[in-house]
């Protein structure tokens, strides 16, 4: 379990080359999951178009929510578009840089998906076999309605004994598998040339608002990252403190059980500066809802100025040390 949740840690990275490798599993995932599906269309009437347009637009859903689900950024630009807006104003073309990012990763794997099955044309012909015309096939003349409409649901089952041997069934299935592929061929060049386009085109406008929301998107992740490991930081030292107050507490009644107990603690004074001064409930409490609703602005000179890093440094050990003065070499005249 530990080993899983490293995993999909690791996996909910800000690392753009994790995210799009990601897609790029999901995307060979969704191919072999419909190539190793077992295709049985009804060959009804009735069911025949749902189980179609089921297969061909049920598993793109699925596939589209994992992306959003295993994409990290999913959430914090969630979180950042319904925060309180506090001391720190919200840039809306950061969210709308994001937003995009995690669209277009989160659509690889459907749209693989729609594609192979339109260029295989087994859901094209079970959706629509019983929507075609009978008076464009000769098989189809001299039946009645009722009868056609029966025998065009089962055109895609090749096996039933009415249709083993009937020439129209395959004219049908031919016209419709031609219908699909052109569609999946069509589909596939429109986003080959949009993703063309986009490529070659963006040089020609302004790359200073693409750069600056690229900046501040990858610096929320990196913010809220940080966020959360202070605060797993914090807790962890926080209940340090806490188990350690219980057994000083229950120090008399440890004695009675004859089990020895250190008298003093090392390094606390070190945990306390840990601590921030957070040192109770109330305030870790307060401390998260000021996060959330007053997130600091972004300005670290102020910061600078109410805690200043410049000090004065001390010199260093060897210095004036006597050792290091007979350790050099002294040049004498000859």
């Amino acid at each position: 379990m530990d080993r899983f949740r490293m995993i999909f840690q690791y996996f909910q990275s800000n690392s753009e080359s994790v995210m799009n490798g990601i897609c790029g599993l999901l995307a060979l995932g969704s191919v072999k999951m419909y190539t190793s599906f077992d295709f049985s269309c009804p060959c009804l009437p009735q069911y025949n178009m749902a189980y179609g347009l089921g297969i061909m637009f049920v598993p793109p859903v699925i596939l589209f929510l994992c992306g959003l689900i295993l994409n990290r950024q999913s959430l914090v630009m969630l979180e950042e578009w319904r925060r309180p807006q506090g001391r720190r104003k919200k840039d809306l073309a950061v969210i709308r840089y994001m937003c995009s990012s995690i669209m277009q990763r989160a659509m690889v794997a459907p749209v693989v998906w729609i594609i192979v099955t339109l260029l295989d044309g087994k859901c094209l012909i079970c959706a629509f076999s019983g929507s075609m015309d009978p008076e464009k096939f000769v098989g189809f003349a001299n039946v009645s309605t009722v009868q056609v409409q029966q025998l065009l649901a089962k055109v895609p089952c090749k096996d039933d004994e009415l249709m083993r041997n009937n020439t129209s069934r395959k004219a049908v299935s031919r016209y419709l598998r031609c219908w699909s592929q052109a569609l999946g061929w069509s589909i596939l060049l429109i986003l080959i040339i949009a993703a063309f386009l986009a490529r070659w085109l963006r040089p020609c406008f302004n790359q200073a608002t693409l750069l600056q929301a690229r900046h501040w998107s990858n610096y929320i992740d990196i913010e809220q990252k940080i966020f959360e490991e202070t605060c797993c930081e914090h807790s962890r030292l926080f209940a340090h403190k806490c188990i350690l107050h219980f057994f000083e507490s229950m120090r008399q009644e440890i004695k009675l059980h004859s089990c020895s107990l250190p008298g003093k603690r090392e390094g606390a004074e070190g945990e306390e500066d840990l601590l921030r001064g957070i040192t109770d409930q109330d305030q870790v409490n307060k401390l998260l809802k000021r996060w959330y609703y007053e997130k600091p602005p972004l300005d670290v000179s102020q910061a600078t100025q109410r805690h200043p890093l410049v000090r004065e440094r001390s010199p260093l050990p060897w210095a004036d040390s006597p050792s290091t003065h007979s350790k050099v070499p002294q040049h004498t005249n000859v």
